[in-house]
């Protein structure tokens, strides 16, 4: 059974180019071998995940993020069964949250991945990828 789990979560220390290409290495050398799919938006001291694949591997996976202490507060803003998946091309593409960007703003500075519903965040990240906002190629 395929899933899609986005969550939220805040950086514990700077989101430097080095703990972002970390995560991103180890992310997608693991997301490969278990068929996992997704998309990382970080900045402004949030990640905003969104992941998808089997059950028991996202299962498996969030709890390996939930442990990680490079973030706090992490919080799920949606988990649903899926049928097709959305972020196949990617074993984990990168966008960057910067605050200058129109597409994170939303036409609201005060956007809070926290406070926002789950499909306003999901819209988030469909209208950053569908912009190219993505940073990795596809099958990165």
């Amino acid at each position: 059974m395929l899933v899609r789990l986005l969550y939220v979560s805040r950086a514990v220390g700077p989101q430097t180019t080095t703990v972002t290409a970390t995560i991103l290495a180890t992310a997608r050398a693991r997301n490969r071998l278990s068929g996992v799919g997704g998309a990382l938006c970080q900045g402004q001291g949030l990640y905003l995940q969104i992941i998808e694949g089997e059950r028991s591997e996202i299962n498996r996976l969030y709890t390996r993020i939930v442990a990680d202490r490079r973030h706090r507060d992490v919080e799920i803003l949606r988990f649903e069964e899926i049928t097709e998946r959305r972020f196949a091309k990617w074993s984990m593409a990168r966008v960057d949250l910067s605050e200058h960007e129109p597409m994170v703003r939303m036409q609201h500075p005060e956007f809070d991945p926290y406070s926002a519903s789950a499909v306003t965040a999901m819209a988030l990240l469909d209208a950053l990828l569908a912009s190219g906002q993505a940073i990795d190629p596809p099958n990165a």
